[in-house]
């Protein structure tokens, strides 16, 4: 991948932004996606083909290959993490998100009382990954309050991941110095066009910023950074084809850091945005059978956006790390009687908790992990 290879991943979007990638989807034949399929090492040629309509025909091979190699790489383990809301505050006015400042709603902030109270209930289950999620507000949220927060965290798990506004290299180095062990940001859409149509006002608005984020923290030695788009604002196909390229850039110029991608699908929320791009289930299935076999070392997540089934039937397919028993709202492990005051970032479909989800994994033949990381260690 040396020919996307740059100083920052923003100049090789810059180089891979005009392509026609559209034209080049609807040319791949099923000739390209059989030789893709015989390689070893895969090309970005190849990945493209992965992801053309005519890899439809091909997904069955796709999901053998895939299997065998999350086999190799992964074994028949699936690390299982929870998220944590803590504010929802927010100063951004993305089109497709609750906790835009848009929607004139009740705000909250947990002290940290509270939050050792929601720590304690999540970590009550076993769970030892947890991820910190606030609304992005500097002012209601700043990075004080984020170290302050992981210090109550760290009391209850061996590893804290962090999903908030995207900081400096120096805020993310020093919330690593804190305990804090991974990252996730996603870009949204790697579309820039329709980037600023759908972020109309607050910080969010720069895109390059944004994108050079994983970066930043990777430089800042974050163990592990997570990547995505939101599928369903733009063509699902091109989003995974920058997925797969930024996870590549970044794994090329961070071999010491664990670098993972999501697939997260729209989902209902408070408001009456909807994306004009439709994902089906096979998309998904498609998009996942093609990072993995593009990219065998990266983990791939999958929240409780989706249903309980179509979890299931993926976990085979490249899966590494699954969400449990998850709650999007701030505060909402601990006080359900005060539901009707908070909201929720998104509507989860995947409601089973994380007993019933361990006892699913084993079910499958695989091994929930609740614990692989200790920091200091």
């Amino acid at each position: 991948m040396t020919e996307f290879l740059s100083k920052s991943f923003y100049d090789t979007y810059l180089a891979c932004r005009e392509r026609d990638w559209g034209e080049a989807l609807a040319a791949a034949s099923g000739a390209d996606v059989e030789q893709a399929l015989r390689r070893v090492h895969l090309s970005f040629s190849d990945f493209l083909a992965l992801l053309s309509p005519a890899a439809e025909a091909h997904l069955e091979s796709m999901a053998q290959k895939a299997r065998a190699l999350t086999l190799r790489y992964f074994g028949r383990t699936i690390q299982l993490y929870a998220p944590i809301y803590v504010s929802d505050y927010c100063e951004n006015s993305c089109l497709y998100c609750s906790f835009s400042s848009r929607n004139r709603r009740k705000r909250k902030k947990l002290s940290l009382e509270e939050i050792d109270r929601e720590a304690a209930f999540i970590a009550g289950t076993g769970l030892q990954h947890i991820l910190l999620l606030t609304g992005e507000s500097k002012k209601e949220s700043p990075v004080g309050y984020l170290r302050d927060c992981v210090n109550v965290l760290r009391r209850h798990f061996s590893s804290v991941a962090i999903e908030v506004y995207p900081l400096s290299e120096e805020d993310y180095a020093g919330l690593v110095a804190e305990g804090v062990d991974g990252l996730t940001l996603y870009q949204e859409t790697y579309d820039e066009s329709l980037y600023r149509v759908l972020h109309p006002a607050g910080p969010k608005r720069n895109f390059r910023y944004r994108l050079e984020a994983p970066e930043r923290g990777a430089a800042a030695r974050m163990r592990q950074v997570n990547i995505g788009a939101l599928l369903g604002l733009a063509d699902w196909r091109r989003e995974i084809l920058m997925v797969g390229l930024h996870a590549r850039y970044l794994q090329d110029r961070f071999p010491e850091v664990e670098i993972g991608a999501s697939v997260p699908r729209l989902r209902p929320f408070a408001g009456a945005f909807q994306g004009s791009c439709e994902v089906g289930d096979r998309n998904i299935v498609q998009a996942i059978l093609a990072l993995r076999l593009f990219l065998p070392r990266l983990g791939i997540a999958l929240s409780t956006r989706e249903d309980s089934c179509f979890r299931d039937s993926l976990i085979p397919l490249g899966i590494t790390r699954m969400s449990a028993g998850s709650c999007t709202s701030v505060g909402g492990y601990t006080v359900p009687d005060e539901a009707e005051d908070a909201f929720a970032q998104f509507e989860i479909a995947d409601s089973r908790s994380i007993p019933e989800m361990m006892a699913r994994l084993r079910e499958k033949g695989y091994d929930p992990v609740l614990k692989d990381w200790i920091f200091g260690l």
